[in-house]
């Protein structure tokens, strides 16, 4: 049977921390202690729960929401952080000794995903030196990666977005449990503002009704860039990302504008809240010698 989100929440709590207590469910879930109380005695009755944990049966009512795969597309250029990436790929560029897409590939296994595909294009060899550390990447190549923006990274990995991440590989994580192995519906991670200049959605009811760039009030959101999508989305995007492309001004799109923007009609993503000290965004030099003092010499 499907699992309502609120019983989602429960189970998942369960299968991600074991043993918890009632009170332990509240705080984790946002939930009322009436509503905890409700839901774990009808997981108990569903036989998903059984004296405080999770059963196989319970395991198995998650399997249809565990994320199967990880696509990083990491094809560009990153012209804003010359001279650095003159000579390497803007993910394989390393902050206090480690790569930055070290520590969100790190996230994927620590979650149980091991399925994992890198979109590569400038410089793409390079990447080959994950493998001594990530022997289970499997590489995809974009020949359009400098005659386009990310939208065709995406359409390269079109058939492969169905209970999926979706990664920006340049982004320097510091909270790895964001990357999570149960997701109950298409999401992308995003920073509550009171004001933006940076791309940010218009967000109703947690889910995002808008994109745009900069804004202001009590429903906007900068969105970052990793999202997961469900198996029924990933199948909508893998024709509508395609349809975008190759309409006139397609290469010009990012890709998160197909569901966001020219197809918004067709999807329903949620936001998933998380706080600046969980991603920090190194968009040029600057920004990287104030992170990494190494490099300001």
């Amino acid at each position: 049977m499907d699992l309502t989100k609120k019983q989602f929440e429960i189970l998942e709590s369960y299968a991600v921390n074991g043993s918890l207590t009632q009170r332990q469910l509240c705080k984790m879930t946002n939930q009322s202690l009436g509503n905890v109380n409700r839901l774990v005695k009808e997981l108990t009755e569903y036989g998903y729960i059984s004296k405080g944990n999770i059963t196989l049966d319970g395991i198995q009512a998650l399997e249809p929401y565990r994320v199967k795969r990880a696509i990083f597309l990491a094809a560009g250029f990153s012209a804003r952080l010359i001279p650095i990436t003159l000579n390497t790929p803007k993910p394989l560029v390393r902050v206090r000794g480690q790569r930055i897409i070290d520590g969100l590939l790190d996230a994927c296994l620590g979650a149980g995903i091991s399925e994992i595909y890198i979109v590569r294009g400038y410089l793409p060899e390079q990447f080959d030196q994950l493998l001594y550390k990530y022997p289970m990447i499997r590489f995809m190549e974009n020949p359009m990666y400098n005659e386009s923006n990310n939208i065709s990274s995406a359409v390269v990995a079109r058939y492969m977005l169905s209970n999926a991440y979706v990664f920006e590989a340049d982004l320097l994580i510091s909270n790895p449990k964001l990357i999570k192995r149960y997701q109950y519906s298409s999401n992308i991670l995003g920073i509550k503002k009171e004001r933006t200049d940076d791309w940010c959605a218009v967000v109703k009811d947690g889910v995002i009704t808008e994109e745009k760039i900069g804004g202001q009030g009590d429903h906007i959101w900068r969105l970052l860039g990793i999202s997961y999508w469900s198996e029924a989305d990933g199948h909508k995007l893998s024709n509508d990302l395609l349809e975008t492309y190759q309409a006139p001004g397609g290469k010009e799109r990012y890709w998160e504008q197909v569901p966001l923007l020219y197809c918004r009609n067709k999807y329903s993503v949620e936001i998933r809240e998380c706080s600046e000290e969980d991603i920090t965004e190194i968009d040029t030099f600057r920004e990287l010698k104030e992170i990494d003092k190494t490099y300001d010499v």
